[in-house]
């Protein structure tokens, strides 16, 4: 019996990035909570929380302070000392979802504040709606129609094959292989009630479990994805289906890829 050939290394490049990395955020950066516009700046800062993404941390002279709650608490933080104030618009709290950096902050916190994502309703980046985290700097996302032979399976089961994927190249990830819906085999993949967002490529429109033996085991849960409507830069991808080379046997050309090791399964 011939024995399919694995790729032993790590084929896609890692992030550069280290914690506490701070630059200028050249984008005009807006967020709106209870109907009112909480900040409009054109001097945000990313601050990298964690080496895989920034998060916007925002000057604090550019935040309308009718909308801060200030909670009389101070929290030390590795950026610095930060005075913790909750949000107040529309009739709506959140309380404890603000952190203004003082002047002991390292370079370039010291007077913006940090907002939990999730507590406010929409992040813009100029017009354009943004979802999750900024979009990284560093981090660049390609879809490419390709003619390469790739096939998915897992526990021997084929769950999706082609000859014209579409590959998505995201700087720290590897390589995503979407397929045509007629590539791939249904019977295999029960729907599921799943949503996920992407700063890179919008919100999901399905996700789907696999079946094994007729049940979804433990771990097949959400191995597969959709977005029929992704960003206009991931317009190559819409209605197609990719799979996590993280929990799946994916072979590429005959050769079969290790499954990678990313923040998405620990």
């Amino acid at each position: 019996m011939a024995v399919t050939p694995v790729a032993t290394s790590r084929d896609y490049p890692q992030m550069l990035a280290e914690t506490n990395h701070v630059e200028p955020a050249p984008r005009r950066v807006r967020a709106m909570f209870g109907g009112e516009q909480i900040f409009d700046t054109i001097r945000a800062r990313y601050v990298w929380e964690w080496p895989y993404y920034p998060q916007y941390y925002i000057p604090a002279d550019d935040i309308d302070p009718r909308f801060l709650v200030d909670e009389h608490h101070e929290q030390h933080l590795r950026q610095g000392t930060a005075r913790r104030r909750g949000l107040r618009a529309g009739g709506l709290d959140r309380p404890g979802t603000v952190r203004v950096f003082g002047d002991d902050a390292i370079d370039g916190v010291a007077g913006t504040a940090r907002f939990d994502w999730a507590a406010l309703d929409a992040w813009y980046e100029e017009d354009e709606q943004v979802f999750v985290h900024p979009r990284n700097p560093y981090v660049r996302v390609d879809a490419l129609r390709s003619h390469r032979h790739v096939r998915v399976s897992l526990e021997g089961i084929t769950l999706a094959e082609t000859t014209a994927p579409v590959l998505v190249f995201e700087t720290g990830l590897p390589t995503r292989y979407y397929f045509d819906r007629t590539d791939v085999d249904f019977r295999h993949l029960v729907p599921t009630d799943t949503q996920t967002a992407c700063p890179y490529k919008g919100v999901t429109s399905g996700y789907w479990s696999v079946l094994t033996d007729g049940t979804v085991r433990d771990g097949h849960q959400d191995l597969a994805w959709a977005y029929d409507y992704p960003t206009r830069q991931l317009l190559p991808i819409a209605g197609l289906i990719a799979f996590y080379n993280e929990k799946t046997d994916i072979n590429v050309d005959g050769l079969r890829l290790p499954q990678a090791r990313t923040h998405f399964f620990k």
